[in-house]
């Protein structure tokens, strides 16, 4: 049961997920989660470091379409100025929004991955739907308060995940 919340990787944050491993995995199209994975949850500025990481990955062939809980309205408001592509309530930690992309874009299976801050939501969509994931760090320690809700059995799953996987470790 455990192994439904196990991500494939890990990494500090998104930023640090490069072109080189991506093509190195076979990968070509990233899932990313909205808040606190792309950018702050709390902020409609997005992190300094986007922009230069969304033009390293689009000058590399690699698609960046965002597959979010929010409302169509709040992600496209976010997203707007960064002309990403998107799938709003999503209903993870159900595969719907994930399913819906992979049609909607035509996607081998094999060439996504989902990246996202939470286990309970982000790892357990990806795995539910067959596809590798990349758990992050959120970007800043504050939640909305329904995040806060799953932050708090996530911590209970996430040490039973990382007692039966000792290599999950930051």
């Amino acid at each position: 049961m455990l192994e439904q919340f196990k991500p494939t990787w890990m990494f500090e944050s998104i930023f640090e997920v490069t072109p080189a491993f991506l093509k190195q995995n076979q990968l070509t199209t990233i899932f990313t989660d909205l808040d606190n994975t792309l950018m702050p949850w709390d902020k409609s500025l997005g992190d300094p470091r986007l922009r230069p990481w969304l033009k390293e990955m689009k000058d590399n062939g690699i698609s960046v379409i965002v597959v979010s809980n929010n409302s169509k309205k709040r992600i496209a408001k976010a997203i707007e100025p960064l002309g990403l592509e998107f799938i709003s309530r999503a209903l993870k930690p159900t595969g719907i929004g994930i399913n819906r992309a992979i049609k909607e874009w035509h996607l081998n299976r094999s060439e996504v991955v989902m990246i996202g801050d939470q286990v309970l939501t982000d790892v357990r969509a990806a795995n539910r739907c067959g596809i590798d994931c990349i758990l992050v760090k959120p970007l800043v320690p504050n939640d909305a308060w329904n995040t806060t809700i799953n932050r708090n059995l996530e911590r209970i799953v996430w040490k039973k995940v990382q007692a039966k996987y000792p290599e999950m470790h930051w």
